[in-house]
């Protein structure tokens, strides 16, 4: 349920809290899969609705050209969402299929001043050329860190997830020092339970010290199972698997005044816009103390 209301100012063991809200999508945007020119329409539509200040994205088509650390190219679905919202983009990919790139891209109301993307290990077998993109923003809250990423897909596959955990982890520890917990969401392709979560929200050794993280829809989810691949969604029914909570928001520990605090978080991305979900997947909506 989303957390009990506490006014701003109210002293806490984390000092007087802060009364700002941060508002963080993830969303999973399917690539250029299935009707993806009539679904890309409903994508922007929804995201505007929702009203985010920082959008994660992963299966992001991106042109050649498009969209690296820089921000700078052609063409890409992360471009067209910012374009459409009036937010800066960035992303980066190792994917290309058909000549396009797959990537995961962070979309920001506020200026993006740098970013970093990190390789995430591989099977020799089964390579699917993931990545972690960190995007560094200057928000009017001070500087935050958001990390977008998208794990190995396949059931069978715990192993080589938990060694993009643990090289994700190193990453963020590695980053720069900041003053807001870390931000780090997207599509896990891991249940709650799974080894790969529990790395990170401390149930499980953590692959770092101090770096322990607050799974959002956990915290403060309606209480329902908060499931992102469903069979409710057309397009996910077609792959004939479970329903699943696979695509997450993760809180860094909370600081001073409680920012980072998870306050509410959705599923979202569920409804129809002129007849069509936007993609495969649901994405994931949490505010934030700031």
């Amino acid at each position: 349920m989303p957390a009990p209301h506490l006014d701003p100012g109210t002293t806490t063991s984390y000092g007087p809290l802060a009364g700002g809200r941060l508002r963080v999508l993830t969303w999973n945007l399917w690539w250029q899969f299935g009707p993806w020119e009539e679904r890309l329409p409903a994508i922007v539509e929804t995201v505007r609705r929702l009203d985010p200040d920082i959008a994660c994205l992963q299966e992001v088509w991106i042109e050649p050209g498009a969209d690296g650390p820089d921000g700078h190219g052609g063409d890409s679905s992360a471009r067209r969402i910012g374009d459409a919202l009036g937010f800066e983009h960035r992303g980066t990919h190792r994917l290309v299929l058909d000549e396009v790139g797959f990537g995961n891209a962070v979309v920001s109301r506020w200026p993006i001043t740098g970013g970093e993307s990190l390789p995430l290990p591989g099977l020799d077998d089964a390579e699917e050329l993931r990545t972690c993109f960190r995007a560094d923003i200057d928000s009017p809250h001070g500087p935050l860190q958001v990390f977008s990423t998208h794990l190995n897909w396949r059931f069978d596959q715990s192993a080589i997830r938990q060694e993009q955990v643990r090289a994700i982890c190193a990453f963020i520890a590695g980053s720069p020092p900041r003053s807001y917990p870390p931000v780090l969401a997207g599509d896990f392709n891991a249940l709650p339970d799974s080894d790969e979560v529990r790395m990170l929200t401390g149930r499980a050794a953590v692959p770092e010290p101090k770096l322990v993280f607050h799974d959002a829809w956990e915290a403060a989810g309606d209480g329902g199972p908060g499931h992102t691949w469903s069979n409710s969604n057309p397009f996910a029914l077609l792959d004939l698997e479970p329903n699943r909570r696979i695509d997450y928001v993760f809180a860094g520990w909370p600081k001073g005044g409680g920012r980072g605090q998870v306050l509410d978080c959705e599923v979202v991305g569920t409804e129809p816009v002129d007849g069509i979900v936007g993609s495969d997947h649901y994405g994931v909506i949490a505010t934030l103390r700031i």
